[in-house]
């Protein structure tokens, strides 16, 4: 279906600034004044078949039904290199320093087709690595340059993305070359600084290890419904949940300011919110703004509405996956068009300078139009006007811009502090930037036992988490079996071991590769306080453990030493085993050491706190405003797909965690709801078996979310639950699992329960993975 942006206005042409040029990084922050509609046009014939006919998902017909989807994408029937596919193994085969020679050369090969601005595609190319990592969000950890998804809709047809189909396409050769040594998203965050070191630019380093996503990820970008759209706002310009960019199909903000009104001090607000929900603090923001545009240019030479055709995911098969054809003069070059707004930053777009900050301190600036009839700012001195080579016309020479953006950074008290520092102290402005694009294409990989290569930097940064490598010797077999005794015989329930493990472990989020067990933070600040982990008990818990772990410690012979992260995971670990044998199936849980335990010094913790659960279906918590914390209601079913997604787990591993965590009694603070078996602490099937019992009749209570189940002839109160036990016997896919569950009896429940358990145990043992 095409879709076309239609009676724009002057602001029309804006909200596409910083990310929509052709060859310039800078392009890459945009909001609409009222944004102009996109209109849906008539499909075109050879689309009408695919759009009239088709089948409709059920959610469709029944959209309050729990969408299972989230936890069926980036299956192995995705990818085309098989499940046995080593990407570590195949990226230690690289030569990286040869790729980046021919990256560097690429640079300067210009082509017809897309011919580079100055001669040199760097900034084109650090503009594709910065969108390809800006998506990330601290607050679920989503988006960020892992995966690739870049190549994927809706990022590549937003409308920040414009033109970067193209970037790939130029890399495409390199990429073929390589093939599968090399990931997508790890040839686009290598692009980027290649670019900037072949402009004069020290970069921090770089790692390798982010493996390609082959389909496209299904995440909430905002309620909108039309690309460009703003309703993600409350009345006091509250950004809503999870969001980070201002506007849908955008990165990050408006560079004309919020809603077009060119108004320096609002748009810092805007900049500062967006940036810090993006993991970055005001000077990593003013680093990379400064840092980004002293390179490149935006892209404006006429209105984007009267030259651009569709996106590429509206184009006809015949463009091959590309989109916005130009129709004005050449369709590129000089008449390169992606926003409204035009022009460089400093005289020398294609070399690392401090330009940009002395540009922005030295002159006054006044607002102007760019020929497409944005608004941007350039120096009131008249002397000032011919600074800026064309990019294409040797003859043609022009006055430096600035945005509404750029600007806040000298009107806004705590940023203007931060970029005169940064002028009076080149030095410390080049290790900020370096250390800030680093972050930026970095952020989402995880830990550092995730990276690659031979130019990860030796310096450990408080945002990666660190954890001190394990010096010591293991405990052996038989000291673990001995361990598991002596937890076992503290007086720990297996209940309070099992909610403590899990505290422990279930941090853990797939989205960035944050939390999880190794480092044992679940005793420091914040973890230890957050309301789902039952401070008072899990206090208890570590406390015991603690003891434990003293004392193996001194006694220990042989250099051997057990981690309080080691003996969290093994209480639960002797826990499940025992409530197992209760149920009369004997087995033994794996467990692998070598965890370590982090110290409040190596622990962010205002970092940290997104990610406390405010939700936790596996441990039927749910807090009283967590089904709207988002700015929009989601049900507690649909948050526990959501967190059972960032666990990276299956519709079965969710579904017999759910009927093990309930069996074992683990649930928040001890609460009996959901708890469907006369034996907790047991590992049985009970759950599912009473569950689906017709005998039982459930009625909501009055408090929202949570029933009680009565027997149908007595009336009785035999169980009571909440929506998150009960869409296992509602919802027909989760009961088809739950029926399986039911029927094949205890054995295939506990091996199932055990292996989906070990999986959320080990979801941070990268080491392992190796």
């Amino acid at each position: 279906m095409d879709t076309r942006l239609t009676n724009p206005s002057r602001s029309t042409l804006a909200i596409l600034a910083l990310v929509v040029g052709a060859c310039g990084h800078g392009d890459k922050e945009s909001k609409n004044d009222q944004p102009t509609p996109l209109v849906t046009e008539p499909a075109k014939p050879e689309m009408q078949a695919a759009t009239v006919k088709g089948a409709k998902p059920n959610t469709s017909w029944w959209p309050q039904q729990v969408n299972l989807q989230p936890l069926r994408d980036h299956t192995a029937q995705s990818n085309p290199l098989g499940p046995e596919f080593d990407y570590p193994k195949e990226f230690a085969k690289l030569d990286l320093a040869q790729v980046k020679k021919e990256l560097a050369a690429l640079l300067t090969a210009s082509q017809e087709w897309w011919p580079a601005d100055y001669g040199n595609y760097g900034p084109f190319f650090i503009r594709m690595a910065w969108h390809s990592a800006g998506t990330y969000r601290v607050s679920d950890g989503r988006g960020g340059a892992g995966g690739g998804q870049q190549r994927f809709e809706p990022l590549n047809s937003w409308p920040d993305n414009a033109n970067l189909d193209k970037a790939r396409r130029l890399l495409w050769p390199i990429k073929e070359k390589y093939g599968s040594k090399i990931s997508w998203a790890d040839l686009m965050a290598l692009t980027g600084n290649v670019a900037m070191e072949s402009m004069g630019f020290k970069t921090f380093g770089y790692a390798g290890g982010r493996e390609d996503d082959w389909e496209a990820d299904q995440m909430y970008w905002g309620p909108e419904d039309k690309m460009l759209a703003d309703e993600r706002y409350k009345a006091d310009r509250k950004l809503q949940g999870p969001l980070a960019a201002v506007q849908m199909g955008l990165i990050y903000v408006n560079p004309e300011g919020p809603n077009g009104e060119p108004d320096p001090l609002k748009a810092a607000k805007d900049v500062r919110d967006t940036f810090g929900r993006m993991a970055m603090n005001d000077e990593e923001t003013v680093a990379l703004i400064a840092g980004g545009h002293t390179f490149g240019k935006a892209h404006g030479a006429h209105g984007p509405s009267n030259c651009i055709d569709v996106e590429p995911a509206a184009a006809g098969v015949a463009e091959q996956g590309l989109g916005w054809k130009n129709k004005c003069g050449t369709g590129n070059a000089g008449d390169t068009v992606t926003s409204g707004l035009e022009g460089s930053w400093t005289s020398s777009p294609v070399a690392w300078t401090h330009e940009y900050l002395k540009n922005l301190w030295t002159f006054d600036w006044k607002q102007t139009k760019s020929p497409a009839g944005a608004t941007q700012w350039i120096p009131s001195d008249p002397a000032a006007a011919n600074l800026v080579p064309d990019a294409h016309d040797k003859t043609k020479r022009h006055a430096p811009i600035m945005f509404t953006t750029d600007i806040a950074l000298k009107m806004d008290p705590a940023y203007a502090k931060i970029s005169k520092r940064f002028l009076d102290d080149p030095k410390a402005f080049e290790l900020a930037f370096a250390k800030a694009w680093f972050k930026l294409t970095h952020r989402d990989m995880g830990p550092r036992a995730r990276y690659l290569g031979a130019e990860v930097p030796a310096e450990e940064l408080i945002w990666q988490d660190p954890v001190s490598a394990v010096a010591h010797k293991q405990p052996d077999a038989a000291d673990i079996t001995r361990l598991k005794k002596d937890i076992l015989a503290s007086g720990l329930t297996v209940p309070e071991l099992v909610r403590a493990a899990w505290a422990s472990a279930a941090s853990f989020r797939g989205t960035d590769m944050r939390g999880g067990a190794n480092g044992a933070r679940v005793r420091l600040a914040p973890q230890k306080d957050w309301a789902a982990n039952d401070p008072a008990e899990l206090s208890k818990v570590l406390t015991k453990l603690g003891e434990i772990q003293v004392a193996f410690n001194k006694a220990a012979t042989g250099g051997k030493q057990l981690s309080l992260a080691d003996a969290i995971v093994l209480g639960g670990v002797a826990a499940v085993e025992k409530a197992a044998k209760d149920a009369g199936v004997v087995v033994e849980v794996p467990f692998s050491r070598g965890r370590a335990d982090a110290t409040d010094a190596q622990t962010d913790a205002q970092s940290f706190s997104w990610l406390e659960p405010h939700a936790d279906g596996f441990r039927n918590y749910l807090e009283d405003d967590a089904v709207t914390s988002a700015g929009y209601e989601r049900s507690p079913s649909t948050l526990l797909i959501d967190k059972a997604d960032r666990l990276t787990l299956t519709v079965p591993e969710m579904t017999v965690l759910i009927g093990g965590m309930r069996a074992l009694g683990a649930t928040a603070g001890g609460s009996k709801r959901g708890v469907l078996t006369d034996k907790p602490g047991t590992l049985s099937n009970d759950f599912f078996v009473n569950l689906l019992d017709m005998s039982t009749q459930w009625k909501p209570t009055s408090k929202k979310y949570e029933f009680d189940g009565v027997d149908r002839k007595t009336g009785r109160t035999k169980w009571t639950a909440t929506e998150v036990d009960l869409v296992f016997g509602s919802n027909a896919e989760l009961r088809a699992v739950a029926e399986a569950y039911a029927y094949e009896g205890n054995s295939r429940f506990v091996r199932d329960f055990v292996a989906a358990w070990t999986k959320v145990m080990n979801l941070d043992r990268f080491d392992l993975r190796r």
